[in-house]
C-alpha cells in the first residue's frame, strides 16, 4: 500500500496508552516522518522513531509553534486525565481536559486544518441513561469529572464544526484493552491489569464488583475505529458530538472466567473501591447501530478472540524480556 505523504499529524499525549499504538498506525498510513508525537514527558522507549516535542496542551502558544514548525495538518488530541484520575483532583483534570481541546479546536479553526480527531468516552453517559444498549442519542447526564469535561466536549466539537467548519470527528470509546503498555487511570484499567497477573503468576484484586458489565473493545479495534472514522467521507460524517461504537461487553466473573482457560491457577478476590460507584454510573452496553450505518463499523474481536490474542503478544513480551535480561 502506498503511504499518502501529503498529510502532517500531530498527537497529542501520544504516551498513553492509545497514543503509542494509534502513532504505530498512522505511521503506515503516512510514512513515519509525517507523524509528530508530543506529550508533556519524553517517551519511556529509549530509541525513538518518531519526531518528539515536549507540549503541555495547555500552552496555546506553544501549540501554535508546532503546528507552524511542522506544517501540522491533523491533530490526533489523546491528551487528558482519565475517570478515576480526575475524581482525585477534579479542578486539574477539569482545567486540562477543557483547555486542552479548546486550544486544538481554535488551532484548527486558525489555521484550516484538514482534520481533529478527539476521543470521547461512554462516561458521557450517567444513572439517568438507559442502561442496556444505550442509544447514540440519549439522556447524557454524567456524574463525574470526566464524563461532565467529556460531555463538554463533544458540545464544543459540535460548536466548532457548526460555526467554523472545522472537520472534528469523535468517538465515545468504551474501555479499551491493550498489550504494548499499561493503562492510565480510567474505571475499566482492571481489564488490562489482569492479564499481566495472570502471565506473571501473581494474585490479582478486582476494585470492581465481580458483576459489573461495562462495554469494552480491544485496542486493535479501537485503532481500526478511529482509523475508519477519520478515513470516512465528510459527508457520512453526520454525527459532530461523537459516535457510540463497541467491541463487546463483560463483567470481570466472565474475564477471569475466560483467562481461566489458559491460566487456571489465577487468584482472584474482589475488592471494590471509589471506581465501582463510577462504573455503576455507566452503560452495560452500546448500541453503536448509527456508527454501523453511517462509516461500516464493525468489531472484529469477541471476548474469546482478544484474551487468545492478548496471552499470544504477552507471553511474546515475557520472552524478549528474559532474552534482555530485564526478568
Amino acid at each position: 500500500m502506498q503511504k499518502n505523504t501529503t498529510q502532517k499529524i500531530l498527537i497529542t499525549g501520544a504516551n498513553g496508552q492509545l497514543g503509542s499504538e494509534l502513532a504505530d498506525a498512522l505511521a503506515a498510513k503516512f510514512g513515519t516522518d509525517n507523524i509528530i508525537i508530543t506529550d508533556i514527558s519524553i517517551p519511556p522507549n529509549s530509541v525513538q522513531k518518531f519526531k518528539f516535542e515536549k507540549l503541555d496542551v495547555m500552552d496555546f502558544d506553544a501549540l501554535v509553534r508546532l503546528v507552524k514548525k511542522y506544517h501540522i495538518s491533523q491533530i490526533y488530541h489523546l491528551a487528558a486525565i482519565l475517570s478515576a484520575k480526575g475524581e482525585n483532583n477534579p479542578k486539574t483534570a477539569w482545567k486540562i481536559n477543557m483547555d486542552g481541546l479548546l486550544n486544538v479546536l481554535e488551532v484548527a479553526r486558525i489555521f484550516g486544518l484538514d482534520k481533529v480527531f478527539w476521543p470521547s468516552s461512554i462516561a458521557v453517559f450517567g444513572p439517568s441513561s438507559p442502561k442496556n444498549l444505550t442509544p447514540q442519542h440519549s439522556i447524557t447526564e454524567p456524574e463525574t469529572n470526566y464524563g461532565i469535561s467529556k460531555h463538554a466536549g463533544e458540545l464544543w466539537c459540535n460548536y466548532y464544526f457548526q460555526k467554523y467548519g472545522v472537520d472534528v470527528r469523535s468517538l465515545r470509546y468504551p474501555g479499551i484493552i491493550g498489550y504494548k503498555s499499561m493503562p492510565g487511570g480510567g474505571t475499566t484499567d482492571y481489564a488490562v491489569e489482569v492479564f499481566h497477573k495472570a502471565v506473571n503468576n501473581e494474585p490479582f484484586i478486582c476494585f470492581l464488583e465481580k458483576d459489573m458489565h461495562l462495554p469494552m473493545m480491544f485496542m486493535p479495534d479501537a485503532i481500526k475505529a478511529t482509523l475508519q472514522l477519520m478515513d470516512a467521507k465528510k459527508e457520512n460524517i453526520k454525527v459532530r458530538t461523537s459516535y457510540n461504537i463497541q467491541g463487546m461487553s463483560f463483567s470481570p466473573e466472565a474475564l477471569i472466567s475466560e483467562i481461566k482457560k489458559y491460566y487456571p491457577e489465577l487468584l482472584a478476590t474482589y475488592q471494590p473501591d471509589f471506581r465501582q460507584k463510577i462504573a455503576e454510573s455507566w452503560p452495560a452496553s452500546i448500541d453503536d447501530k448509527v456508527a454501523k450505518k453511517e462509516w461500516n463499523w464493525k468489531p472484529d474481536f469477541t471476548i474469546k478472540k482478544m484474551v487468545k490474542e492478548m496471552f499470544v503478544q504477552l507471553e511474546i513480551q515475557k520472552k524478549e524480556l528474559m532474552k534482555e535480561g530485564v526478568l
